[in-house]
Order: C-alpha cells, then structure tokens, then sequence
C-alpha cells in the first residue's frame, strides 16, 4: 500500500481522479480500493472542494448530481469531520441541531408509517400509504430551509458545488414524492410500478439523510460563524419544519451557552437607500419602480400626494404636478368623499385595504388601496395600486416553458 497522500493539491487531484473514474465506468469496488489505496481519511472540505473543481471543469451539474450517491459509498466511513470539536448537535434548539433531529424524525416516519405497509394489499394498506406519503411531503421545508438559508452563506464563502448538487437531487426527491401520491390518488393504478416508485423515494430521502449528517453539517459548522447561525435562526420560523416544530429557541437565553455580545450589523453601502433586506441604488430603485406592470401612487399620512411611478403602459394620467398637491384636489367633486373615507379609515385603524374593479375601454382595472405603517403601527400614508388584470384574467393551462420570441 503507497504511503497516505498529504499534500492538498495531490489529494483533490487523486480525488478527481476517482470520481471521474466512476463517471467513465469504473466498479464501485475498484473505486473503494482506489480510495483505501491512496487515503486513511477524507474532509468534508476536501470533498466540497472535489465536487467544485469537477463542476469549474465543465462536468454538468446534473452528473455531479448523478454521481454524488456513488462518491458518497466511496467516502463512507473515512469521512474524519463527522464528530466536530465544537458540537451544536447538543445545543438545543440551535439550526444544526433541529435539523440532525428532523432527519431522525424522517426516517422514524419511514420506519413507522410507511415500511409496514408498504409488501401489503387492500384499501386500508394504500389509504395508510397515502397518509404516510403526505406526511412525508412536509420534507419540502425541510430542504427548503437548507436551500434558502444554509446554502446562501456557503456561497458567499466561495462554497457553491455542493448547494447546486444538493438542491437538485432535492427536486428530484420532491418530485418523486409528488408523483407517488399522485400514483395512490387513482382509482386504478399498477400496484407493482406505485411499490417501485415508493420504494425509489424513501431510498432517495435516505441518501440525503446520509449526506447531510455526514457531509453538510460538518461542513457548515466549519464555514460558518456564530453569526451566520443568529441570521439563520432569525429568518428559520418564515419557512417552518418538517411536521412539527422544535420545542426549544436557540435564541432563548435559557438554551445557549453563548452570550451574544453584538448582533450582526448589516451592511450598509454608501449611496444606497437600506431596506429591511438588502439595499438599492436611488437610480435602481426607481427603474426598478418603473418597470412593475403597474401604477402605483403613494398619498402621505397628512394627505398629499408624494411619489408616483412612471412605468410604460400607464392607466390613469398622473402629471407632475401633482406631487405635494393634497388628495382630495386630485378627484373629481363626486367621488372625493370616497377617497377621504377611505383614508380615513386607514388613518383611524379601521381598515388595512380597500379593493374596487371596473370596465373600462378595452381593460379590466383592479384599483386596491392600502394603509402603510411602520413597525409600531403608526399609519405613515396610503398607497394605490392600479393595474390592468384583463391579460391576467384570461390566463388558461399552464405555461412552463420559456417563450422562444
């Protein structure tokens, strides 16, 4: 046996070497061998590195993807950063220990409401199999957690291989799921394909179960810092969990043992205006305002008018003039009682919104009306919104290609 292999660069090469083997034909068992032959352990950095020198290489995404089950049976059990030093698996409530349980919790559902009847016949059998499938599609917050809120600061950090293989066999996984409960939906459906097509999705969630035990983790908890985990706690809730959520908040004083000296400070950037995610340029956001397929018109809390878009298809004419002008001199005299009752209403707390329709020409308008405030309540002014709804009205099928003109 040659001597274990140290040097970083020579490493990723033989790593390559492999992998690329596996895509050309090579046994599984000869690529193990090759493996043990050249490596004691392996990192999860190591292998993040691997997946996106192959990718940087001109490998598609979708064959990484492909072979990532493969790679992932070579690595097992040599993978040397599974059991972190520092280990938020035992900080309850903390992101990674949520999810390392929601994965026990996935394959308990596995085990105990779908395996048991999965060699069975009979109304009963398919009508627990269906439960156990819908129950088992609430995987989707999951893997949408992971996507939105732990892939992000891997690419901010370079890291963004792995995100795009993961993700993808994530789709893959929740179409699968899809199609089974669309299979045990029919009243006729061959017993024999449905079993098959089960039996492919629990295998599937089972792999990435093992991938992100073992290879996900370990490497967020390298990569990230104690404040990327606050930003990711904070923004947790929005998405949700797997069935049920976790009894106990990271962010709770009583369940970390970490004291939060600061919080993270967000970026601010000279020039631009901040918003309560991320930050625009004066000159994009108004470009940005002018392009919506809209009209929008915002009235202040004392009643005049001070902003209003200027986008290409225009629905009511909206002159310059009219900017610091007073709303009820820009109605004619018959409907301006509407418009201050409206206001009114949004002034006092009565109301949030106020939504009216009509024909007119050749469109159909949608005229909405909503109260702004800001955190605390405090109504700031009333914003219109003005768009013509026809084109979307008469909207028919689906249409999931993108157009060719």
């Amino acid at each position: 046996m040659s001597e274990f292999i140290n040097n970083t660069e020579h490493r990723q090469q033989l790593l390559k070497k492999i992998i690329k083997g596996l895509h050309d034909g090579l046994d599984l068992e000869e690529a193990k061998a090759e493996f043990k032959k050249h490596f004691n352990t392996v990192s999860t950095a190591e292998i993040s590195m691997m997946e996106q020198a192959l990718i940087k290489e001109g490998m598609a995404v979708e064959e990484v993807q492909n072979l990532c089950d493969v790679h992932a049976a070579v690595f097992d059990g040599s993978i040397s950063d599974i059991h972190p030093t520092k280990d938020h698996t035992k900080i309850k409530g903390h992101p990674v220990q949520v999810f390392l349980e929601e994965n026990q919790n996935i394959e308990k559902l596995i085990q105990d409401e779908i395996e048991p009847y999965l060699n069975q016949t009979g109304k009963t059998a398919e009508l627990m199999l269906r439960i156990g499938f819908e129950r088992l599609s609430e995987i989707h917050k999951h893997y949408a957690r992971k996507e939105y809120l732990f892939f992000p600061h891997l690419e901010k950090k370079g890291i963004d291989a792995p995100p795009k293989v993961m993700w993808a066999k994530d789709d893959e996984t929740r179409a699968e799921i899809k199609a089974v409960l669309n299979e045990l939906s029919k009243v006729d459906h061959d017993l024999e394909k449905t079993r098959d097509m089960m039996n492919q999705a629990i295998h599937d969630v089972r792999e990435m179960i093992f991938k992100e035990d073992n290879i996900l983790m370990p490497l967020l908890l390298e990569e990230l810092s104690f404040f990327d985990w606050i930003m990711i706690d904070s923004a947790t809730e929005e998405i949700g969990y797997f069935i049920n959520p976790p009894k106990y908040k990271w962010t709770d004083k009583v369940n970390t043992e970490e004291t939060i000296s600061e919080q993270p400070v967000k970026e601010i950037i000279q020039g631009e205006v901040p918003f309560d995610a991320g930050s625009l340029s004066p000159e994009v956001l108004n470009a940005m305002l002018n392009t919506l397929p809209l009209d929008m018109t915002f009235v202040d809390h004392e009643g005049h008018v001070k902003y209003f878009t200027q986008g290409k298809e225009r629905i009511f004419d909206r002159p310059i003039t009219i900017i610091g002008r007073h709303v009820s001199m820009c109605h004619p005299p018959a409907s301006v009682h509407i418009v201050e009752e409206i206001v009114e209403s949004f002034r006092s707390g009565r109301k949030d919104n106020e939504d009216f329709w009509i024909r007119m020409k050749d469109m159909f308008v949608y005229i909405r009306y909503f109260a702004v405030r800001n955190k605390s309540g405090e109504y700031l002014g009333t914003l219109e919104v003005t768009q013509n709804i026809k084109p979307i009205t008469e909207l028919e099928g689906e249409k999931r290609l993108v157009s060719k003109d």
